[in-house]
């Protein structure tokens, strides 16, 4: 593995996003992370929640080159970002590998756009459903963690991309606590890469959302928060409600909650959902709606 090559082609990630965009208040005007090269053109790919929103971009190489860029692109399924430079890069692209054929104890490396990176192994592939509506049926985790995680490259010992880093997450082991990496698997990108460059997003309907940041306790779905003037807000759903069915199916968990929300339909259809609220159940109707419809799009400058 040639490490300074890969390093290369790992770049710092800069964004700025209006004060008013839907996503302001809860990922920031002023974001921070990496991307990586994939084109010999400049086309980077990075995580989504980077760039969403973005009304200006900038990439810096590690020897601190700027350039200015362009968000394309962001996959509310995978997480995916694309950026395109709008100046020469002059880097190697990175190969693309299969994060489907990593198995855990692999060694791989997780690399930064400031030339910072963490030796580390695959500790494990398993389901992930994240608090926003996000659900990977296999993700990457890895330790121990890179402290600069988001759109950081993982690549494995032949030098090739395996995956973007999305989170930093505890794991506990023997009693013992560690932090470790979720990392998104590239073989989630080139059936989309297409959709995406040409169209800015996937050719199929968009999935049904809800504006309900949830999480899983013994089981039951709880409510966090919701986002403000998203679909779940305006139906009354609120924090510390549990949800305890759709339809006429009980919600077994997280991931299961998703898949059930996501089969009923494309984005605009009624969700009738059972909620524990105070210790009293009560019905809830909520119509759904496409998360990207809230969202600032990409402007070229």
């Amino acid at each position: 593995m040639n490490i300074d090559r890969i390093l290369r082609s790992v770049v710092a990630v800069r964004s700025s996003i209006p004060e008013d965009a839907f996503t302001a208040t809860t990922l920031g005007t002023q974001r921070e992370g990496s991307g990586v090269v994939i084109r010999e053109n400049g086309l980077v790919v990075t995580i989504g929640y980077l760039i969403t929103e973005a009304e200006e971009v900038w990439l810096t190489r590690n020897d601190g080159y700027v350039v200015p860029a362009h968000a394309l692109a962001y996959d509310q399924e995978t997480g995916f970002g694309l950026v395109q430079a709008l100046g020469s890069l002059d880097v190697p692209a990175l190969d693309l590998g299969d994060g489907a054929e990593a198995k855990v104890g692999d060694p791989v490396m997780l690399a930064d756009g400031i030339g910072q990176f963490v030796q580390a192994a695959i500790v494990a592939k398993q389901e992930f459903a994240g608090y926003w509506e996000y659900l990977l049926e296999e993700a990457i985790f890895i330790a121990p963690a890179h402290p600069s995680w988001g759109g950081a490259a993982l690549v494995g010992s032949d030098g090739k991309l395996l995956g973007i880093g999305s989170l930093r997450l505890q794991m506990n082991q023997r009693g013992q606590s560690a932090d470790i990496n979720m990392v998104v698997p590239i073989n989630l990108l080139p059936p989309i890469l297409d959709d995406l460059l040409t169209r800015g997003q996937v050719n199929k309907p968009p999935r049904p959302w809800l504006g309900a940041f949830s999480a899983e306790s013994n089981g039951d779905v709880v409510v966090m928060s919701v986002a403000q003037g998203g679909p779940a807000a305006q139906a009354g759903l609120r924090e510390g409600d549990i949800i305890s069915e759709i339809r006429d199916g009980e919600v077994a968990g997280l991931a299961d909650f998703y898949r059930k929300l996501w089969r009923s339909g494309p984005a605009g259809v009624e969700i009738p959902m059972r909620i524990l609220r105070d210790g009293r159940e009560a019905w809830l109707r909520i119509k759904s709606a496409d998360r990207n419809s809230f969202l600032r799009k990409p402007q070229l400058q």
